[in-house]
């Protein structure tokens, strides 16, 4: 059987959940949480041009978030849409 290597965040969240730190969530949070993920879900196509430098900027700040520079885009136009 091939052993699977966990990151350090993923250790750190087994050994809170053995530590019984969690604690289930309640079906009414589960919703909440299953419409908010559909409500975001990802079903239009974009494509624009933008300065290299500005996209540069984006991408350095992505990656300080650890998030897909994508994403990040795309949250910031979320934001300001809504």
């Amino acid at each position: 059987m091939k052993k699977i290597r966990l990151s350090k965040g993923e250790v750190a969240a087994e050994n809170g959940l053995l530590r019984g730190e969690y604690i289930s969530a309640g079906a009414a949070e589960i919703h909440r949480i299953a419409r908010a993920i559909s409500t975001r879900r990802k079903d239009a196509v974009l494509n624009i041009r933008v300065n290299s430098e500005d996209l540069s900027h984006l991408k350095q700040k992505a990656k300080k978030l650890g998030v897909p520079y994508q994403t990040f885009i795309s949250e910031i136009l979320h934001h300001y849409a809504g």
